[in-house]
């Protein structure tokens, strides 16, 4: 898949597909896309036949709107973070505004939520939770952290409350997800500050179309500690990333 022929209008499309779904969770229809581009909903077809041609969309159903695919949200994130990277060099550095790990967004009434419930607690693993319950309160996914040993989950109902998981085989697969994650961590203790594990990427639930989004952060527990959270492929991950790698940065700060 040579993303590179993609015009900037089919990127602007694919962004603008992925963004609503965040959103509304139905495909996202010519019809709505015209009017945001002020063009026909001929031409908008036209431009997402050649998205569904590189794999980056899909239609669920026959007359329906179009969703994202894994490879879209990868390749949405992956721009992202490049533009990160590009914008770090161009700007004063310091550790809480490093772009190469930290993807700008509009999280600031959540950072500051981050930050009250962390400086609150006095014991590392209380402000372990804290964090990851903040997290789960900010993003509705599923909060996840390791204090020492031992794998904190927090939000099981947030996470089973959204669309995606109405099917029960849908949940199943989360589930057993969830059981190899805390052996998986330990294993493979992923060395990136920030990780992002899209949909069929996660190496312990290919099929189970959510994504894994956890910070490494040092701790007196463990120079390999991690925070973040597990939600479906459908997501806000500007948000969500930059609130992650924050909480994950914040920690290593304070503890």
């Amino acid at each position: 898949m040579d993303t590179s022929k993609l015009t900037e209008r089919q990127k602007d499309i694919l962004f603008a597909i992925i963004e609503q779904y965040a959103e509304v969770a139905a495909p996202v229809g010519s019809v709505t896309l015209a009017r945001l581009f002020d063009v026909s909903s001929a031409t908008i077809r036209a431009e997402m036949a050649h998205l569904e041609k590189f794999g980056l969309i899909a239609q669920p159903h026959t007359s329906a709107g179009r969703i994202p695919t894994d490879a879209g949200y990868r390749y949405y994130v992956n721009t992202l973070t490049e533009t990160a990277e590009a914008a770090s060099k161009t700007a004063p550095s310091d550790r809480f505004k490093d772009a190469k790990y930290l993807l700008e967004a509009p999280a600031d009434r959540g950072i500051h939520a981050l930050e009250v419930r962390i400086h609150s607690q006095t014991r590392i693993d209380h402000a372990i939770r804290m964090a990851t319950d903040a997290l789960v309160d900010l993003t509705g996914n599923l909060g996840l952290a390791t204090i020492g040993d031992q794998l904190y989950l927090s939000g099981m109902s947030r996470l089973f409350s959204q669309p995606e998981f109405m099917d029960n085989s849908r949940i199943r697969s989360v589930a057993k997800l969830l059981d190899n994650l805390e052996p998986w961590l330990r294993e493979a203790r992923p060395g990136e500050p920030l990780n992002i594990f899209i949909g069929e990427e996660n190496p312990i639930g290919k099929t189970s179309g959510v994504s894994l989004i956890i910070s490494k952060f040092r701790s007196p527990l463990s120079d390999s500690s991690y925070i973040g959270v597990l939600g479906p492929t459908r997501q806000n991950y500007q948000l969500v990333c930059s609130l992650v790698r924050r909480a994950g940065l914040l920690l290593e700060e304070t503890l």
